[in-house]
């Protein structure tokens, strides 16, 4: 049942080996065997998709549902000797990755050593959470999805630039000014590239912003270290959030531009899956980062 949800979540043979560690060979027999032993046709293949038959998706229902039972029995058990043991499926997109979980991985283990962390690293907007036990995000202010999710921390996307580059190029006085400045931009999925868009600091993001300047892109991308680097290095303007931002401010490593402006106001969200029951092991994971977060172990999200 396992493999067979394992197709059907990453939706193909090739993709669910790679999940669960096997070969593609292996994978196919299991679903060969399964199908047999049912006397149904549950997947239909071409050479470029795997999809659910009616019976499939029928079937691919229940056993979701039989799982997750299995799950909920498996963790009251545990929880009930005391014992926190199993694999913590985590789902992060880059930037909090290095900036959030690898910080504290080292220490959630030798506090935890029973709970194993199994990490994706996902550059989209909003993954499909039932792959996974907990995921961490970082959304704008107005963002809407139907997701559990607790609130981590909330934080303003300021424009920043190195004293470098401020030496040589002069820092804008207004938002027009921008457009005669190089900047760096960060490449998002489903947006538009080649502006900053601002709001007044005592705005809602949700408002219509007052600005939207279209500015000289030097270099886009979509690597948060590289843009960090880059800027550093007094490649141009870019933005970032106050709380990544802070530490090369406090250092003078970094200068705001134009301040009382930002370019957005950002939520790092815990996100869980659908399911009403949450594993203790996600429940101390999620408990470890907030109070990690609290006391200032964490200040680069």
């Amino acid at each position: 049942m396992t493999v067979f949800l394992a197709v059907v979540d990453e939706g193909g043979f090739t993709a669910a080996a790679r999940r669960l560690s096997m070969t593609v060979p292996h994978v196919t027999r299991h679903i060969a065997a399964l199908e047999e032993q049912l006397g149904t046709r549950l997947l239909q293949r071409t050479t470029r998709s795997v999809s659910l038959t009616p019976s499939g998706e029928r079937y691919a229902a229940r056993v979701r549902e039989i799982l997750e039972a299995v799950d909920i029995a498996t963790t009251e058990a545990q929880n009930n000797t005391g014992a926190l043991t199993g694999v913590l499926r985590l789902v992060s997109s880059p930037s909090l990755t290095d900036s959030l979980i690898s910080p504290l991985a080292a220490d959630f283990r030798t506090q935890y050593p029973g709970i194993a962390l199994d990490i994706h690293v996902d550059a989209g907007l909003a993954p499909d959470m039932n792959r996974y036990d907990l995921g961490f995000m970082q959304v704008l202010e107005n963002f809407n999805a139907n997701i559990v999710a607790r609130k981590l921390s909330t934080s303003e996307a300021i424009l920043c630039a190195a004293p470098s580059y401020i030496q040589r190029h002069g820092t804008p006085q207004t938002p027009q000014e921008l457009a005669q400045h190089m900047c760096v931009l960060r490449r998002r999925e489903g947006q538009l590239q080649g502006s900053f868009t601002l709001w007044r600091s005592d705005q809602h993001t949700g408002e219509h912003p007052t600005h939207d300047i279209e500015v000289q892109a030097a270099v886009t991308i979509s690597q948060t270290a590289s843009i960090l680097q880059m800027v550093l290095d007094g490649a141009g303007i870019a933005e970032f959030t106050m709380d990544s931002a802070r530490p090369f401010l406090n250092e003078g490593l970094l200068q705001p531009v134009l301040p009382g402006w930002i370019t957005g106001r950002l939520h790092v969200l815990m996100a869980l899956p659908s399911r009403k029951h949450i594993p203790l092991r996600t429940t101390v994971f999620m408990d470890f980062v907030t109070e990690a977060r609290q006391s200032g172990k964490l200040n680069r999200c």
